[in-house]
């Protein structure tokens, strides 16, 4: 559940991602939020969403987030086709973001276009590593209930949507 929120001590808005308390509950499902906040965290990029924060408010962990104004790719796909050269500028950015996050030993393994967000600008954000792979350690998974797959941290499980895996996931 994502809700917008006013950030007191800065002044800003932000976007405030909180892992329900029927999630929460599960101790497995808990440490998968956290380690996807230390994913995102190790990433600081134009092209993928910033983390401000993490923490717990009446036993609910949260994210704290930078606020996007704009849709996902999905949403935009869904209103007609996207030119030649917008497609373009997309997939620079998002192979800019994903070169980025592979240099700090990040591998995604959910990129789909629901987890690209396009700003009111045109910038694009990659989110939701809640599947991505720390090459350097333990793999990070997502505690999110979107139908992607099955969720699991076994060694050799593959995870993601089908359709979006990238060839080295596949």
């Amino acid at each position: 559940e994502v809700y917008v929120a006013r950030d007191a001590r800065l002044s800003r808005n932000v976007a405030i991602k909180v892992l329900p308390a029927s999630v929460s509950a599960d101790e497995e499902r808990l440490r998968r939020f956290e380690r996807e906040a230390r994913a995102v965290a190790a990433l600081n990029h134009p092209n993928i969403i910033a983390l401000y924060d993490i923490g717990t408010s009446n036993a609910m962990p949260f994210l704290v987030t930078e606020l996007l104004i704009g849709e996902t790719l999905r949403t935009q796909m869904a209103g007609g086709v996207v030119s030649i050269r917008k497609a373009v500028e997309y997939v620079l950015q998002i192979a800019r973001g994903l070169a980025a996050a592979h240099e700090k030993g990040v591998v995604h393994r959910d990129l789909k276009p629901d987890n690209v967000f396009v700003t009111v600008d045109g910038s694009v954000k990659i989110l939701d590593f809640g599947l991505a792979k720390l090459t350097e350690s333990e793999p990070v998974v997502s505690a999110s209930a979107l139908p992607t797959a099955p969720v699991s941290t076994l060694t050799g499980v593959v995870l993601g949507t089908v359709g979006y895996m990238a060839p080295e996931q596949v």
